[in-house]
């Protein structure tokens, strides 16, 4: 949970930047949609964050602070759509933490397919 962590203070203590507050999903979330985030987190998030999201894989095991358990996180109130957007765009260079940003690698939409996706953890 660390890099949650982080992040989550940062968003209390001075809330989530400008251009990710008010986002909202606007994809719908179809089966398709939910396949193609599937496959966009095995290929770009499940080395560290494991493949249910637990914070448990391979790549992750060194890192300090460990990768964020990802269920934990959407079960938060703080878990909309902009803070989500936010993390996958920015990662997490600004918190210390080794999650690279993708917002220069994965084009908005698989970004989005990316959070319907993490939606669907337990």
């Amino acid at each position: 949970m660390g890099q949650s962590m982080a992040r989550h203070r940062m968003a209390m203590m001075g809330g989530i930047p400008t251009a990710y507050r008010d986002l909202r999903n606007p994809l719908p979330a179809t089966p398709e949609g939910l396949a193609q985030g599937e496959r966009l987190y095995s290929a770009n998030c499940a080395t560290c964050h494991g493949p249910s999201g637990a914070g448990d894989g391979p790549a992750g095991a060194g890192l300090a602070p460990p990768p964020a358990d990802l269920r934990w996180l959407m079960s938060m109130p703080m878990a909309s759509d902009g803070y989500l957007m936010w993390t996958i765009g920015e990662g997490g260079a600004a918190l210390g933490t080794a999650m690279p940003a993708f917002k220069t690698t994965l084009g908005e939409s698989d970004r989005w397919k990316l959070v319907h996706f993490l939606r669907n953890l337990q």
